[in-house]
């Protein structure tokens, strides 16, 4: 029990969960896995900046690195990952909107499913510590092969001592050059865009969940709230 707190505490002194409808996460960790196959997912997170955020299961939270331009599916492309706090498992099926605050805007859960080392005879907790993870996803939009590659120093002007990483598709039946992303922009959960996700919450939580106010919104956030506003104001 106090390892899984110990490992959420950034994630949680970071919120008010009188707030926010994201989980606070539980008190101790999940029943061990039966399978060798693990939970991971991809989230798809405007606030300020637009960002996905790759989220895979170990020791009973989600590790999390936040990747600005999203998972690539062509070999050639070196992704970056930035590292985040862990989040709680009940996190990888979280969608909705975040209220003014830490990490406030939409989130869409677009890809979700279950991942493995390449190899099962490594150490995850050994492999993250040298700097290089080799994966298999079996997910909805992203399959096969991929690689965490730790880059050299913490991440810059981000105000946090936590690593960067590079997220890489190696070459197999599952990669290409086609830019998932736009090809497949919407939600695995509930089919909805991000305008259609923040169109959808209760009228009574809009007003206080609205994240757009001041210096909070970037010019994507406004447009998708005004898009927002008028799927609400259809017949």
């Amino acid at each position: 029990m106090a390892r899984r707190k110990d490992l959420l505490k950034e994630y949680k002194d970071k919120r008010d969960f009188e707030k926010t409808p994201e989980p606070s996460g539980g008190k101790g960790p999940p029943p061990p896995a039966k399978s060798p196959e693990r939970f991971f997912c991809v989230q798809k997170h405007l606030a300020s900046q637009l960002h996905y955020d790759f989220r895979l299961e170990h020791n009973g939270v989600l590790l999390s690195w936040a990747v600005p331009k999203g998972p690539s599916l062509n070999p050639k492309d070196k992704r970056l990952a930035m590292q985040v706090e862990d989040h709680p498992l009940e996190y990888g099926q979280f969608e909705g909107v975040i209220p003014e605050g830490y990490g406030a805007g939409i989130v869409m859960l677009w890809d979700t499913g279950t991942w493995e080392p390449d190899d099962e005879s490594i150490c995850i907790d050994d492999a993250l510590k040298k700097g290089q993870l080799k994966f298999q996803l079996h997910g909805y939009k992203l399959k096969g092969s991929w690689v965490l590659i730790r880059t050299k120093g913490p991440m810059r002007g981000q105000g946090s001592d936590k690593p960067s990483w590079l997220l890489i598709k190696h070459k197999d039946f599952w990669s290409g050059p086609v830019d998932v992303t736009a090809a497949a922009p919407r939600s695995v959960k509930t089919d909805r865009e991000l305008a259609e996700i923040l169109a959808a919450e209760e009228p009574d939580v809009w007003p206080g969940q609205r994240p757009a106010e001041g210096r909070v919104a970037g010019k994507a956030l406004r447009e998708v709230m005004l898009e927002a506003g008028q799927i609400r104001r259809r017949p």
